[in-house]
């Protein structure tokens, strides 16, 4: 243990001892991990409100970029990181915040999503071909856009302020506008990032991350869907979480689950255009499939259980569409799964593999209803969890899934992901305004270790971030975003890495070190001035 690991120990003993700040993950983090403080509470929210951030003591944050970080190269639909140049000013930038003579006006506030980091010691170009752009990138897609029109951008960690973000592209290969993006990963096989849309009719992209980007179409393999997180495994496939919200059940806020778990074998890794896409089926307690249908009813009993503490389901992969019969014409994945019987959840979003566990154990999570009034919150995942599907290898076609953890109003609405440690895995929330109103509470970023037993309500994860509200998103919440822009900051984006693009590189591979200068934590408050961060361990 460093000599600034013992101090950080001792203080958090000292804390527990006094009936301090740390909260319960069992003790003090395992001694491979970061050891951390909790932030007793969550930011309230109040009208015209706009909190700071707090971070645990042993953590500090930089910003990368950025809402008006200027691109070094811009486009008609922007020059900005964060805004589009729908609504500009006579200066011809885009109105960032209300003014005497346009008080009912912004800039339509694009939303930079899932980041990834990588690492390319021979550098990559930008749009100016004389220039040193480094090794060190953070790419990501936005998720808003004017028109339903979106783009690629690139953080250039190591250059100068005006070289500090590409816009990489906003067309594919055929001249289409893309789509508002949402997730984003890097397929060492492809070498490609993969980019999802959550939107059931919008593309799936294979970007290159060199400039001008070359983005094509792989949804004739992948498929079409409401895709968020997106993540490859050791054996080359490719996993997808969806998130589509469902149905309200009857006169309530509760939601049917309406979302599936996919994985794309591809015929050999990195073959992005050929393959078979694959969703999750779970079988319930007698060995029936839990499917959407019969869905609609409160507090379904298979829901329950699926979101009750102690119980195991079997799990089988069922293949819903394959190139070498199907063809390549883009295909909506979300129906395949529905005629497939595949189970249905409700709203994941993100997962990860836990590493060290040779990419057989897969956390995904669940946002659930977001809303205080759902009568199925406490019983069947309107609060939403955390689950783990284990399996007995990547490629495995059977497996077992567990309740990990179970929400509750202080702990809902998880989004994005990432292992800080082998067994330390956090997950940020993105519970929403109506949410953190009811709550009278903003976003937190909590860790978890894989190795407590939550269904004791006496262990509850650590907060490691109580999320702030920016003036921006202050002024969006009380103005209904000036008819383009959401309101609230959310946490998103959240992503640990040591940016090794090779095959060892993929998120689960390796052990995460953050006391190594080579390991990078970054994530994005998204909405209002959309901050990029890099978090430090001091």
């Amino acid at each position: 243990m460093t000599a600034r690991k013992q101090a950080l120990s001792l203080a958090v003993a000292a804390a527990v001892v006094a009936g301090g700040l740390f909260a319960s993950m069992g003790a003090a983090a395992p001694h491979d991990g970061v050891d951390l403080t909790n932030v007793p509470t969550a930011n309230t929210r109040s009208d015209g409100f706009a909190p700071a951030s707090r971070l645990s003591p042993q953590l500090t944050q930089t910003v990368v970029a950025q809402g008006s970080t200027r691109l070094e190269n811009s486009s008609a639909l922007t020059s900005y990181y964060g805004y589009d140049s729908d609504v500009v000013n006579a200066a011809g930038e885009p109105q960032m915040v209300p003014t005497p003579t346009s008080p009912a006006n912004e800039a339509h506030k694009t939303e930079p999503d899932k980041n990834t980091y990588l690492v390319f010691k021979h550098g990559l170009s930008g749009a100016d071909s004389s220039y040193d752009y480094g090794e060190h990138f953070l790419f990501q897609g936005h998720e808003g856009g004017a028109g339903g029109n979106s783009y690629i951008t690139r953080i250039n960690l190591d250059a100068d302020a005006a070289h500090r973000v590409t816009l990489l592209a906003t067309t594919d290969t055929d001249g289409h506008p893309i789509a508002t993006i949402d997730g984003s990963t890097w397929d060492p096989w492809a070498k490609r990032l993969l980019l999802t849309t959550e939107n059931k009719n919008a593309p799936t992209y294979a970007a290159t991350p060199d400039y001008p980007s070359t983005v094509s179409d792989v949804s004739g393999a992948l498929g079409r869907g409401g895709y968020e997180g997106i993540q490859d495994d050791s054996d080359g496939n490719i996993w997808i979480v969806e998130d589509i919200g469902g149905s309200a059940k009857g006169a309530t806020t509760a939601k049917q689950p309406n979302s599936f778990i996919y994985r794309f074998v591809p015929a050999h890794p990195g073959d992005l255009q050929h393959g078979k896409l694959q969703a999750l089926k779970v079988f319930n307690g007698i060995g029936d499939p839990i499917t959407f249908s019969g869905q609609a009813a409160l507090n379904n009993a298979d829901q329950v259980a699926l979101h009750s503490y102690g119980n195991t389901f079997d799990t089988r992969w069922v293949t819903i569409h394959d190139t070498a019969t199907d063809g390549n014409a883009p295909f909506i994945a979300n129906d395949l799964a529905k005629a497939a019987n595949a189970t249905p959840f409700k709203r994941p979003e993100n997962g990860d593999f836990q590493p060290g566990s040779h990419f057989r154990k897969f956390f995904f999570d669940e946002t659930g209803d977001t809303n205080a009034t759902s009568p199925e919150n406490s019983t069947a995942g309107g609060w939403g969890t955390i689950q783990l599907l284990t399996q007995s290898s990547p490629s495995a076609s059977t497996g077992k899934l567990t309740l990990f953890y179970k929400g509750d109003q202080a702990h809902s609405g998880l989004d994005n992901v990432a292992f800080l440690s082998r067994d330390q895995i956090s997950f940020v929330e993105d519970a929403g305004d109506t949410l953190h109103g009811q709550r009278n509470a903003l976003d937190s970023g909590y860790v978890w270790n894989t190795g407590v037993d939550y269904s004791n309500p006496a262990k509850q994860p650590l907060r490691w971030l109580a999320e702030g509200r920016d003036p921006s998103a202050t002024l969006d919440s009380a103005n209904s975003g000036f008819g383009s822009n959401e309101g609230d900051n959310e946490i998103t984006g959240l992503y640990v890495s040591d940016g090794d693009t090779g095959v060892n590189g993929i998120l689960g591979s390796q052990v995460p070190n953050l006391d190594d200068p080579h390991w990078r934590w970054f994530y994005t408050q998204q909405h209002g001035d959309n901050l990029t961060y890099e978090v430090h361990v001091r």
